[in-house]
């Protein structure tokens, strides 16, 4: 199953019209404060995360959604799954992330799709278990962390931009949705 709707939302694979969208989220400093290094992306870096979702669709089943609004088709973001490479004792596990414009901040869209997709990660991927990252004081993040049951497990720094991150994860053949 490569779509999943919600009561509000529907979580697809990519298309071509999501890029201006999707490049106006990356845009947004305030939006990509918690993401990576903080900096912002373009169109041509939005276009290349795209094509790496999609390469991990095509290599691991699973990967990151589009999500949108079923209302109207407006693309808010996007929520997955991928496997965690650049953390200390993390190599193998399957990490849930989610990005949404400002806009479609303090909804509830974030928490709604990610529920989706652990819902997904277990019944239609058969995975055990999946991680979430965070920014030490990214607190949306860790609202949605807590609201999805998920356990902090250790604190660690990220090699690749130096800060302090908080590895949550959950067993998800107790996972109740």
């Amino acid at each position: 199953m490569t779509e999943i709707r919600t009561p509000r939302l529907l979580l697809r694979l990519w298309t071509d019209d999501d890029l201006v969208p999707l490049s106006e989220i990356h845009a947004d400093p305030e939006v990509m404060r918690w993401i990576g290094d903080g900096s912002t992306l373009g169109l041509d870096e939005t276009a290349e995360a795209i094509e790496r979702w999609e390469e991990e669709w095509d290599e691991e089943g699973f990967g990151l959604f589009a999500v949108e609004l079923l209302g109207s088709g407006e693309l808010i973001g996007a929520v997955g799954l991928s496997v965690l490479e650049d953390l200390p004792d993390a190599r193998a596990d399957v990490q849930i992330s989610w990005l949404l414009g400002r806009q479609y901040w303090g909804q509830g869209y974030a928490s709604e799709a990610a529920h989706a997709t652990l819902e997904f990660a277990l019944q239609d991927r058969g995975l055990d278990r999946v991680v979430a990252v965070s920014r030490l004081g990214d607190t949306a993040s860790e609202n949605v962390i807590r609201k999805l049951d998920m356990v902090r497990e250790r604190e660690t720094t990220d090699p690749r931009h130096g800060h302090a991150v908080e590895i949550h994860g959950i067993d998800l053949t107790e996972y109740e949705g």
